[in-house]
């Protein structure tokens, strides 16, 4: 029972990091528009709910890769 709790404890960590890797890179490749300060600053609501689908997106696919 164990090792399926380590495995899942690691395998979540590596889903996060992959995750914050996608969002810095897609940080990187528009350095014309900062998405922390539209969001954080500006109230850009659309920018959010994007932003909230881009990681939901992601998150799909790292889980589907993990699980399959």
């Amino acid at each position: 029972m164990a090792h399926y709790i380590f495995n899942s404890v690691i395998f979540s960590l590596i889903g996060i990091a992959i995750l914050f890797v996608t969002f810095a890179l897609i940080e990187w490749l528009t350095p014309r528009h900062n998405i922390r300060k539209e969001i954080l600053e500006k109230n850009n609501i659309a920018l959010a709910i994007l932003a909230g689908f881009f990681m939901l997106a992601v998150a799909i696919i790292i889980a589907s890769a993990i699980h399959g």
